[in-house]
């Protein structure tokens, strides 16, 4: 069984929920919440989140509720109020690789998934994120997961009122647009 350091979760650990949590369940990126003493499996421990297995289904608990774990929680993530245009494309770019497909330990930014993101001011004065991004195959279903992923980190800064991924398959997604380090941890050469 592989440990994440991070966390310090083994891969398989059972461990009863310490208080009711919202997750995302995977693949539909709803978000529902578990109740407390509820026996959940650890899947997978990347980034700032844990997916974990519960009554056979899949579901994202994020850093901010990792106490329901009994681990410390992260906070979740801001930005300064007087924060610079460039400061706030950084902080997006910094929360987008902390998403994991689910099924894939690599973050989204280095498999080659996020083809871009720009960020509008509205007519009302908020700020909109628009990410365009890809799935490793069109007939994925985590798309939805780490849309929601995304949206809500990025939402962690008071600067941004909206976010809306676009998921697009053209160009198609292939091994060439992940990073070396991607390839290096998925032992793709």
């Amino acid at each position: 069984m592989a440990m994440d350091a991070k966390h310090g979760l083994y891969k398989g650990q059972e461990m009863p929920l310490q208080r009711d949590v919202e997750v995302i369940s995977i693949p539909f990126g709803k978000t529902i919440t578990l109740p407390e003493d509820s026996v959940v499996a650890v899947m997978q421990a990347k980034g700032s989140s844990v997916s974990v297995s519960y009554e056979g289904r899949l579901y994202l608990i994020e850093g901010q509720d990792l106490d329901a774990l009994g681990l410390t929680p992260t906070p979740r993530p801001t930005l300064d109020p007087a924060a610079s245009e460039e400061e706030m494309e950084a902080f997006v770019w910094e929360q987008l690789r902390t998403c994991f497909d689910p099924e894939i330990p690599v973050n989204i930014v280095e498999l080659g998934l996020v083809y871009g993101c720009r960020i509008e001011r509205l007519l009302s004065g908020e700020r909109m994120v628009t990410i365009r991004m890809t799935l490793t195959a069109p007939g994925c279903g985590m798309g939805d997961v780490i849309a929601e992923d995304a949206r809500r980190k990025i939402l962690g800064a008071p600067q941004f009122s909206k976010v809306h991924v676009e998921i697009v398959f053209d160009p198609p997604w292939s091994r060439e647009m992940m990073s070396e380090e991607a390839r290096l941890e998925l032992g793709m050469f």
